[in-house]
């Protein structure tokens, strides 16, 4: 196990999207022209392969590619991180060390689903997963997702292991997120990063070091404007920015996740292709109703 680090997560980190193929496979030249767009965006960090990448479609190998075009892309210019989530303990460990073999910055490991395991096998697992990795570990807790929650007390005893730095909240329950950081404060090695993007403002509030965001796949600029401005101390420019970006997260239900953000960037000129099946493309009326979110949003014109 590695001595803390000094990796610190923060700042508005987009949950990328994996651009495909009509057929399917990964579509590099999308995925740079989407890279390039985020980073002129004044994002903080890409991280790949979690949800929104729909990790749960993608071989290892498949995985191998992303994290490599991903980090040649970027090339050092902001940090990497990597989703490396698996129902089982192995799985996770082997697809971390995949990610460290390429280079990857850091790693987010979300709890198991379909399974629900108690606390003390939740701790378990992480505490495995950090042993075989020098890489920085997130915590990444969704239970709307998964149905598995990582309670306070866990996580403030997981953020004594020296390697797990931080835990993405999409939760949605803002007194969780509260008490993350509540029972973490203090720790100059451990921060909390939301993962709602309704409530990136009210995090930063508490003490959040920022926000892993979906909606920064589209709205890049808008997103870390909530977080450039708050820690400005322009703080009624910060909320203003997260007021405008509400509607965006809110028509995430217009379609099936995450065909919202696809169609959006497709609408922005940027081909990040279907979503992978069974979950198809939005029907007519309902593109239109998303063009007009982006419409009122002035991403549009």
């Amino acid at each position: 196990m590695s001595s803390k680090t000094s990796f610190k997560p923060q700042g508005i980190i987009p949950a990328v999207v994996t651009p495909l193929t009509p057929a399917g496979k990964f579509n590099e030249q999308a995925m740079r022209q989407l890279i390039k767009y985020l980073i002129d965006g004044g994002v903080h960090g890409l991280f790949i392969t979690g949800t929104t990448g729909e990790f749960y479609g993608l071989t290892p190998e498949e995985k191998r590619e992303i994290f490599q075009v991903t980090l040649d892309e970027t090339n050092g210019r902001i940090p990497v991180y990597a989703g490396t989530n698996g129902i089982t303990t192995r799985e996770s460990v082997m697809l971390t060390q995949l990610a460290e073999e390429c280079k990857i910055d850091a790693v987010s490991v979300l709890t198991p689903m379909f399974i629900t395991p108690s606390q003390d096998q939740l701790y378990t697992h992480y505490q495995t997963i950090a042993a075989n990795t020098s890489l920085p570990v997130l915590l990444y807790n969704n239970p709307p997702k998964t149905g598995v929650n990582l309670t306070a007390a866990t996580v403030a005893k997981l953020a004594d292991i020296p390697n797990i730095v931080s835990i993405k909240d999409s939760s949605g329950d803002l007194t969780l997120t509260a008490e993350y950081i509540r029972l973490t404060q203090g720790r100059e090695d451990f921060n909390v990063l939301m993962g709602r993007d309704t409530l990136i403002y009210g995090a930063l509030c508490y003490g959040a070091a920022g926000s892993i965001a979906s909606c920064a796949n589209v709205a890049p600029r808008l997103c870390a404007d909530i977080y450039d401005k708050f820690m400005a101390g322009d703080l009624k420019g910060s909320l203003e920015a997260q007021f405008r970006l509400a509607p965006l997260r809110i028509a995430f239900t217009i379609g099936t996740f995450p065909a919202v953000i696809k169609e959006s960037l497709a609408l922005l000129g940027i081909d990040a292709g279907p979503c992978m099946e069974p979950v198809g493309p939005m029907t007519t009326e309902e593109r239109e109703k998303l063009r007009q979110v982006l419409i009122g949003m002035g991403l549009l014109k």
